[in-house]
């Protein structure tokens, strides 16, 4: 849990603060959504470490695979 929790505060530096839905799970993914700007290389970094990477399919998403399972 400490590990989602560190993530998550990590994207919502970047996030559009008036986004009321910036997370969807399907298919044992977790995708937090409505970046609007780029994360820094040092973030990006820690959270590859923590389960996080860039989703390919959406722009402005993060996905992570280790917290998708419901």
């Amino acid at each position: 849990m400490k590990d989602l929790i560190e993530a998550l505060t990590i994207l919502q530096k970047y996030m559009d603060p008036e986004n009321r839905w910036p997370t969807h799970c399907e298919h044992e993914v977790l995708y937090v959504c409505g970046l609007i700007d780029p994360v820094s290389g040092e973030d990006e970094r820690r959270l590859e470490q923590l389960g996080f990477t860039p989703s390919d399919e959406h722009e402005g998403t993060y996905k992570s695979f280790r917290f998708g399972s419901c």
